[in-house]
């Protein structure tokens, strides 16, 4: 699987992510994924949250009471269960915008080119790859190499 921008298939989500990105944005967080579902009649809202540092449950918290009014009245007189978390310590990284969120922070590719995996800090991140600065130095990956990313606390 290759890196390539992410089409939001639902317009719930695109419809929902505007807003819920200017709220987040206000408390310091910022929304790295969005997933909407329906199950048995309710609404099934996912959000995952970043701020640079460690997210904890009262970080989780203050996000769920911030955007339920938002959800509600996007979902008028239907259930809604919401789930806040954060990206956890090893996260797959799902799309090529996704790496911008975590500049600075140690990250593990599975490279293509040589099929084995590449770790390092994230120096950079634009439209055609990034800049992982490894123990000999920055290396630049472009998307077309890079066939699974994660988020490596061994790295950081």
């Amino acid at each position: 699987m290759r890196f390539t921008a992410r089409n939001e298939a639902k317009s719930e989500v695109i419809s929902i992510r505007e807003p819920l990105e200017e709220i987040l944005n206000g408390l310091g967080f910022r929304l790295i994924e969005l997933s909407v579902s329906r199950h048995r009649g309710s609404v099934h809202v996912r959000a995952v949250i970043y701020n640079g540092s460690s997210i904890g449950t009262d970080d989780c918290s203050k996000v769920h009471r911030a955007i339920t009014p938002r959800l509600e009245l996007a979902f008028q007189e239907q259930d809604i269960h919401i789930e806040v978390s954060s990206p956890g310590t090893d996260r797959v990284i799902k799309d090529k915008g996704e790496f911008s969120h975590y500049l600075g922070k140690g990250i593990r590719c599975y490279r293509t080119d040589i099929s084995d995996w590449t770790a390092g800090i994230l120096e950079t991140a634009d439209e055609d790859g990034i800049g992982l600065m490894t123990k000999n130095g920055v290396i630049r990956l472009e998307f077309e190499i890079i066939a699974k990313a994660k988020l490596d606390s061994a790295s950081g």
